[in-house]
């Protein structure tokens, strides 16, 4: 199908990741130092391909769920050594080069044919490296998948830079809690059994949001539009926090990498007690997810809740960043360190919890100490309260002086 676009057309088609593979190459961006000056000159397009993120993204080729929509972008009859093949303008051009060019032409049904003669390296990737190559890494089987490609034909490299260049600066990373949410829609239409520590996370969140035993409920920022959550509707609320940081300070407690163990239930898929001896996770309530024990892991989190509200949160001053995202993040990691350890006592009530607790209790984190709204503000924070606590806390000698009893 032929796209008309201001800055020229292209020709929307389907290819396999095989094909790709054997017809595709990235132009790496490098730079180079003009001869007999102070500047220098940019070649190329692409960043250096980065490993990890082709391993991350293989493991998700396997998986049953896998899905590419977004379009691999190629520039076609684009050299690696930076010259377009057959160039139409090029009075020298061999014939040999006229023959080994993408070409799109009409049939006689109307419908439009890419014709690709030659298994040469012909295709300048200029967005979506890391998805394509990522299927070398995956079984043979699965390179046989089809891909959407954007193909251009004969575009300069210049303007190819400028499209790459465009797409990764415009694009606006969508927001953390909502993208949770999504992860999370509709939870309860999948068995329990089969929940990835996200969704469980994210099950559990909008539980504590929803629970009129929990000191959370209409407390938590629900990020797609609504009248009951969202950030207009709790604008009156004393205190709040998002989603995601709830998420967050949940899915820590169960999992280490919880992208990993989503790859893990979804190739293929199985229930989470499979998850059994495949990989060392040490987090602290590892073992009750992995058995299924949802109604414990969600009595611990709520019963800590309560116990931070009665001794933190309640009594609070409105400025105090024990409300705030760090400080909400901060007791979160204190639970990390913690919950196991109530777990093992046999004792996860709020009563266990508040004692546990009470030793922090006399701190006040509205003082400009505290201010730092980054994440060292909420590893400042985890500390003050570690120390008071006796748990592990780096803390300097200034500090525990002024902040530990």
């Amino acid at each position: 199908m032929r796209v008309d676009q201001p800055m020229g057309a292209f020709f929307a088609t389907v290819l396999t990741a095989r094909t790709l593979l054997e017809v595709a190459f990235t132009d790496l961006l490098v730079a180079e130092r003009r001869p007999g000056t102070d500047t220098y000159e940019v070649d190329g397009t692409q960043r250096l391909q980065q490993p990890k993120r082709l391993d991350a993204i293989a493991e998700y080729i396997g998986r049953s769920d896998s899905a590419f929509p977004n379009s691999i972008i190629l520039a076609a009859n684009y050299r690696p050594d930076g010259y377009i093949e057959g160039d139409p303008e090029d009075e020298n051009k061999e014939a040999e080069q006229e023959t080994k060019r993408w070409r799109v032409e009409e049939g006689a049904d109307g419908c439009l044919r890419l014709t690709i003669p030659s298994a040469e390296k012909l295709a300048a990737v200029i967005d979506g490296q890391h998805r394509l190559f990522a299927f070398a890494r995956s079984t043979s089987e699965r390179r046989d998948a089809e891909l959407l490609c954007a193909v251009y034909l004969d575009l300069p490299k210049p303007i190819q830079a400028q499209l790459f260049a465009t797409i990764n600066s415009t694009q606006k990373p969508v927001d953390k809690s909502l993208t949770y949410e999504l992860f999370g829609y509709n939870v309860e239409d999948e068995p329990a059994s089969f929940w990835s520590p996200d969704k469980l996370a994210v099950f559990m969140t909008r539980r504590l949001g929803a629970d009129p035993a929990s000191p959370l409920n209409d407390r938590i920022v629900v990020a797609p539009e609504n009248d009951f959550a969202s950030v207009k509707a709790l604008a009156g609320s004393p205190w709040k926090v998002s989603t995601a940081v709830v998420v967050q300070g949940i899915l820590r407690l169960i999992s280490t990498n919880s992208k990993r163990d989503s790859n893990l239930l979804l190739t293929p898929r199985r229930e989470r007690r499979s998850l059994v001896g495949v990989r060392a996770d040490k987090s602290p309530l590892r073992t009750l997810y992995v058995e299924g024990n949802d109604l414990l892991i969600y009595t611990i989190v709520l019963n800590f809740v309560i116990a931070a509200d009665n001794l933190f949160w309640k009594t609070a001053a409105p400025d105090s960043f024990i409300r705030k995202t760090v400080g909400v993040q901060a007791l979160f990691d204190i639970l990390r360190l913690i919950g196991m350890e109530a777990y093992m006592a046999k004792d996860v009530s709020v009563q266990a919890f508040e004692n546990r607790l009470r030793p922090a209790a006399h701190v006040n984190f509205a003082l400009d100490r505290f201010k730092n709204a980054s994440g060292s503000g909420r590893s400042f924070i985890r500390k003050v309260l570690a120390a008071n606590l006796g748990l592990p806390a780096d803390l300097a000698d200034e500090d525990r002086q002024a902040f530990v009893t």
